[in-house]
């Protein structure tokens, strides 16, 4: 199995949740997201795979979104949008934690949300585990 591979799974586990894609005021992507997005994105990249029988993996599910403008003291400034980064990140968790691909175990394993000062924007990133059993008979 391939990162392209677990890249197209968890696309197809958050794609195949409506209430995700419809919450979401953007896309999801398998891979690098529009550079000007100014809407809330999903983003999944995997990490090396070894290439053995039982195959571990590491995927990231990054949710992006745009920060909130509030006035604080009377200036404008950027702040994460933490009630959004919360709703979403939840709706990813859940539709990875129902997904059921056979031969298959994921799970998230860690979460943390990181800034991005240049767009004005935070995503939330999940890690994402898989444990892969019987690559041979893996079917996509």
């Amino acid at each position: 199995m391939l990162d392209f591979d677990t890249d197209d799974i968890l696309y197809k586990v958050l794609t195949g949740s409506l209430e995700l894609r419809t919450a979401i005021s953007g896309d999801i992507y398998a891979g690098d997201r529009p550079d000007d997005s100014q809407k809330e994105d999903i983003t999944v990249n995997t990490l090396a795979i070894p290439y053995d029988k039982i195959q571990p993996a590491i995927s990231n599910v990054n949710i992006h979104v745009p920060d909130l403008r509030v006035k604080i003291g009377g200036t404008e400034q950027r702040k994460k949008d933490r009630e959004r980064l919360r709703y979403l990140s939840g709706l990813a968790i859940r539709a990875i934690e129902a997904s059921s691909v056979p031969n298959l175990l994921l799970w998230v394993e860690e979460q943390h949300t990181l800034r991005e000062p240049e767009i004005y924007q935070h995503y939330v990133n999940l890690r994402v585990v898989f444990n892969i059993h019987n690559v041979e008979q893996f079917n996509l």
